[in-house]
């Protein structure tokens, strides 16, 4: 059974997050169904692959809803671990796809109410210019924001594919913060909610890590690697939180120093007239 095309856009589960998620279906069956629509699974798609290679019959529950874009989002968009980049990028692609659907067609079903830039950045929970350089990449290549989804590439990275670095060589100087690239201070915000989310997802695995080896549902002789595991994620925890509270610091000198020099400009560029008009 393939993917819906909502389902897909969201990441797959590999490696030691997989294994994690077919050991517990093994030992405690599969506690929650496969949601399906139209014939192609619409939720659970990490559940059906991982039932497929432990050959157990999936449990399917037909979508009973009216709304499956609000549905396939409050069911995935903050139960995974998904950058702010990543959760920005799915809402635009999802609001890209029910346009598709409806393009021609009256308005009933599938409304997504996602039309504004505040309503998807409420449902993202990105900053708003996250949010807007999530548009932005959607908008110019809807391929290349599905792969910001999926985390196959950063935020950042697509939008300096899709509008290429600034142009240096400015004469004068007055006129770079007027014509300022997104790339610089919305790439510095971008990293700064990149890394928070990492924070969170390290420390989620890392309590979840510990509630397995509290409830025993680790088997004896894989204990010894998540002990590992855990004095691992939590030296990398401890390190991102300092690097995270250095970002922060550095992303608020940025925009000081940008209200300084922009002010500094706007000061010139009143001289130069005066000086042109006398």
């Amino acid at each position: 059974m393939e993917l819906h095309p909502l389902c897909s856009l969201f990441p797959r589960m590999s490696g030691y997050e997989f294994d994690c998620l077919k050991l517990d279906i093994k030992e405690n069956g599969q506690r929650t169904p496969i949601i399906i629509h139209d014939g192609l699974v619409l939720d659970g798609g990490n559940r059906y692959a991982a039932c497929a290679e432990l050959g157990i019959e999936p449990d399917f529950m037909k979508y009973g809803g009216v709304d499956i874009t609000a549905y396939v989002l409050s069911a995935n968009l903050h139960r995974r671990h998904l950058t702010p980049g990543q959760s920005a990028a799915i809402v635009s692609c999802v609001q890209n796809w029910a346009k598709a659907q409806t393009a021609g067609k009256p308005k009933s079903g599938n409304v997504t109410g996602l039309d504004t830039v505040a309503s998807r950045q409420a449902k993202s929970g990105a900053s708003e210019k996250t949010q807007r350089n999530a548009d932005k990449v959607a908008k110019a290549d809807p391929e290349l924001a599905k792969a910001v989804g999926r985390g196959e590439t950063t935020l950042p990275k697509a939008v300096r594919e899709i509008t290429g670095k600034p142009k240096s060589g400015n004469v004068t100087g007055l006129d770079t913060v007027e014509h300022e690239s997104p790339s610089d201070n919305d790439e510095n915000e971008m990293l700064v909610d990149a890394l928070k989310s990492t924070v969170d997802s390290l420390t989620e695995e890392n309590d979840r890590l510990k509630n397995h080896l509290a409830a025993g549902t680790i088997p004896d002789d894989g204990k010894e690697e998540i002990i590992k595991r855990l004095e691992i994620l939590t030296e990398d925890n401890r390190k991102l939180i300092i690097l995270n509270n250095g970002w922060k610091s550095q992303n608020n000198s940025y925009i000081a120093e940008n209200a300084a020099l922009k002010k500094q400009c706007q000061l010139l560029q009143r001289k130069l007239k005066k000086y042109e008009a006398s």
